[in-house]
């Protein structure tokens, strides 16, 4: 036994009110395949399309690396102009993808392509749409997302494995402390439970994602996700409309982000050696006590 992975809920559409009910007020995720069926992007953004519009543009590209304690979170391994990066993606197998890439300030025309599901729900950080871009075999490793936003996320161009998980699993997890990432000794898709015990049995949701699929994805979710094929993806955010949340955002930023940066800088690989034994200790403990059943 190992992770316990149901399918997700998928919908061709769904109205403002069965939204907010069923899925937004009780954070249960959702994929909504006819959200885009208007969009221009869902024809328009071909590879093609997109070299055309960023042209030459050197982007910073990650690997498959697992999350180390000790360094700054998202470092990247290399650089390369974006068209010949969409040229590399769709013809050959490579972990190298693109993170949070702004590409409406190289190309802000693509903005018009896309519209906001303001009919779903309000809060949408207009100023921050971002993409990201990965050729096939490769993986974001399991986290969630620091400023704990709601996140649709919409798939172009091929097909995408994710895997979520509720927050409350966090420390099953192995969760590091003042992280947002998990101790990242483990493959998702196929664990170790000798080794990772209170990964056994924890509850899970395995999506796979295609060409126009929108991903909505509750504010806290631990997202993994692999790129089948070379393609890539728009997440769109909105904050939670719950004071509670907005002010647990905040705290994410000041101490998982600005003060969790000073202690690796301060004590480098003995605060990540503490970090890890914690997070291992913490999952025993829950696991022992039964949690969070």
């Amino acid at each position: 036994m190992s992770f316990i992975l149901h399918p997700i809920d998928t919908v061709e559409n769904i109205s403002p009110e069965d939204f907010k009910k069923n899925y937004l007020d009780p954070r249960r995720p959702l994929v909504i395949k006819g959200l885009t069926k208007n969009w221009p992007a869902r024809e328009k953004w071909t590879p093609e399309y997109l070299k055309q519009v960023v042209g030459k543009k050197v982007v910073p590209l990650y690997d498959n690396s697992k999350a180390d304690p000790s360094k700054p979170i998202n470092s990247s391994a290399t650089e390369m102009p974006f068209d010949e990066y969409m040229d590399m993606i769709r013809s050959q197998p490579t972990e190298l993808r693109i993170f949070f890439f702004n590409i409406f300030k190289q190309a802000p025309q693509l903005l018009d392509d896309i519209v906001l599901p303001k009919d779903l729900m309000g809060g949408f950080l207009e100023s921050m749409p971002a993409m990201f871009f990965g050729g096939s075999n490769s993986v974001t490793f399991l986290h969630y997302d620091i400023d704990l936003p709601h996140i649709f996320h919409t798939h172009f161009g091929g097909r995408k494995h994710v895997i979520l998980f509720e927050n409350k699993w966090k420390r099953r997890l192995y969760c590091i402390p003042n992280a947002t990432y998990a101790l990242e000794d483990y493959d998702v898709q196929n664990p170790d439970i000798k080794k990772f015990p209170a990964l056994d049995g924890v509850e899970g949701i395995e999506v796979f994602l295609e060409h126009g699929d929108t991903l909505f994805m509750p504010t806290g979710y631990w997202h993994w996700m692999k790129y089948i094929d070379g393609s890539y993806s728009l997440s769109l955010r909105a904050w939670d409309a719950s004071i509670s949340r907005k002010a647990a955002s905040l705290y994410n930023l000041a101490i998982k982000g600005g003060v969790d940066s000073v202690l690796k800088m301060a004590f480098k690989e003995k605060y990540a050696k503490f970090r890890e034994e914690l997070a291992v200790k913490w999952a025993n403990r829950e696991l022992a006590a039964g949690k969070p059943f």
